[in-house]
Parts: C-alpha cells; sequence; structure tokens
C-alpha cells in the first residue's frame, strides 16, 4: 500500500493509522488550549463528522467541505461533513455515515471506518464525535447545494506538519479567547475544524521522532 512520509512522523499507511486510532489520547499539553467546553449547566448538543482520508496518488489527503454563504450558523467556513445526532442513529458513526450521506453524497459503503478521535467540545453546546474513515477511489460526490458549497482535498502532510499549526487570539463577549488555524491554499481552516484535526495529528505523531 501507499505510504507517506509526514515531517516528524513515522510513515503513515491505512493500517498503520487503524492501529495508532485504537491507542488512548495522548495527554494535553499546556499549549492547547482551542478547545472551548461546554459551559457547566449548558444544554449539550450531540453531533458527529466524518474525517474521510482518501488514498490519491500515492499520498492520503482529507476530504473537506465549505458551508455555504446563506447558512445562519458558521457560513462559509470549512467542516467535515456532519451534523446532529438524530434518533433513528445507530451509533455516532451512524451519524458521521448519514450526515456525509446527505451533504455530500458519500454512500457508506465507500466508507471503511478506521476508528475515532476524542470528543470535541464547543462553547455553543456541541459536543462533537469524530469519525475517522478511509475511502478508496474511485467515488462519486453529490453535494447538498444548500449546505455545501464545495469541496476539495488537503494532502494529510500538511496537517501532520507542526509549522502549520497556527494558534491565534480574539476579545470575544468580553473573553480572550485562542483558536488554531491550519490555512492551506487560500482557505482559511480554523476552529473546531482545525481543533480536531489538530486531535488527529497528536494520535498518528504520539510516540513518534
Amino acid at each position: 500500500m501507499p505510504a507517506i512520509e509526514p515531517a516528524g512522523a513515522a510513515t503513515l499507511t491505512r493500517d498503520r493509522i487503524a492501529e495508532r486510532l485504537r491507542r488512548p489520547p495522548p495527554p494535553p499539553l499546556a499549549e492547547d488550549k482551542h478547545q472551548s467546553p461546554v459551559p457547566p449547566g449548558a444544554r449539550v448538543t450531540l453531533a458527529a463528522v466524518l474525517v474521510p482520508l482518501v488514498e490519491r496518488d500515492g499520498a492520503i489527503h482529507v476530504l473537506l467541505t465549505q458551508r455555504s454563504a446563506h447558512l445562519r450558523d458558521h457560513p462559509n467556513q470549512i467542516s467535515f461533513p456532519g451534523g446532529r445526532v438524530e434518533g433513528g442513529d445507530e451509533n455516532r458513526i451512524g451519524t458521521a455515515l448519514r450526515e456525509a450521506e446527505e451533504e455530500i453524497g458519500l454512500a457508506p459503503a465507500h466508507v471503511e471506518i478506521l476508528g475515532m478521535l476524542p470528543e470535541h467540545e464547543m462553547s455553543t453546546g456541541f459536543r462533537i464525535s469524530p469519525v475517522v474513515g478511509w475511502i478508496e477511489p474511485p467515488f462519486d460526490l453529490k453535494l447538498d447545494p444548500f449546505e455545501v458549497a464545495a469541496a476539495f482535498e488537503v494532502p494529510l502532510a500538511h496537517f501532520l506538519e507542526p509549522a502549520n499549526h497556527l494558534r491565534r487570539h480574539y476579545f470575544f463577549n468580553g473573553r480572550d479567547r485562542d483558536y488554531l488555524a491550519m490555512p492551506y491554499a487560500g482557505r482559511y481552516i480554523w476552529g473546531a475544524t482545525a481543533g480536531m484535526l489538530y486531535s488527529l495529528y497528536r494520535q498518528l505523531t504520539a510516540g513518534s521522532s
């Protein structure tokens, strides 16, 4: 199977990624301040996203989407396909697969589940379960134009390079807040999406030399 050699990490393959996802999450670092926990007493909304990994041209890529401009929540932002847990979902994996099919037309049969990342919390009350899936080309996408303006791929190696992890700071609602950004080719990947990509980076590179 083709492999990539990201900076500072061991060679990765589908099987190696699955093995690393089975490991306990590495402990947080002192500088990891980009996640905003659900406030105490706030209503929690459970959600799940699919983190799609695509092996293409001898390298592994991450499939991402750009949200439509008219959406009330997070318009134009870069995200993973996903959404709220619904009553008919068997589990978080089911939620992620259902949402990916609804948003980008990715059939569940094309996705091999490799594992899951730690839950990602947001100050808005969302508790997101990131589900990592492997997708072998060829596959067809059919974007839901109401929710998704575009779908694109970024080399996984970009997110595994610490130099691409930009820590930013802003003042909002009377509070100082920190966030993470990982821009790529003119697209500003930040917030929860960058936070989950950072979690993937930590999981895949923990213990690497």
